[in-house]
């Protein structure tokens, strides 16, 4: 079974960085794409950033793009969000999932969650 740990979470300030990392284990062939979503409470999880596996194909949120970039060490088993020019509403749990695709969704983010860690915080602010 799949298994995923995030690290890396804390606090910045406005326009700081952050990486957060994620260990995975138990990944198939069947896995195509890993990927990291954000929620804050009372809000629905926002799709971010996704990587095929396979390609190392990269797909972003508009929400982030040019700002947030995903990468994996696939030696490592670690998947890694590097977060640059961060904003206050960049605050929230973030989370590694497997991810699937989904004809028909959002266009933001076409992307369902199948299985994620417990999540590592980001708190921006001055």
């Amino acid at each position: 079974q799949v298994e995923l740990v995030e690290s890396g979470g804390g606090s910045v300030q406005p326009g700081g960085s952050l990486r957060l990392s994620c260990m995975f284990s138990g990944v198939t062939p069947s896995t195509f794409s890993l990927a990291w979503f954000r929620q804050v409470p009372g809000k629905e999880r926002e799709g971010l950033a996704l990587i095929y596996l396979a390609s190392d194909i990269t797909f972003y949120n508009d929400s982030v793009k040019g700002r947030f970039t995903i990468s994996r060490d696939g030696a490592k088993k670690t998947l890694y969000l590097q977060m640059d020019r961060m904003e206050p509403s960049d605050t929230a749990m973030y989370y590694c999932a497997t991810a699937t695709y989904v004809s028909g969704g959002p266009p933001a983010f076409p992307y369902e969650f199948n299985t994620w860690g417990q999540g590592t915080q980001v708190t921006v602010s001055a």
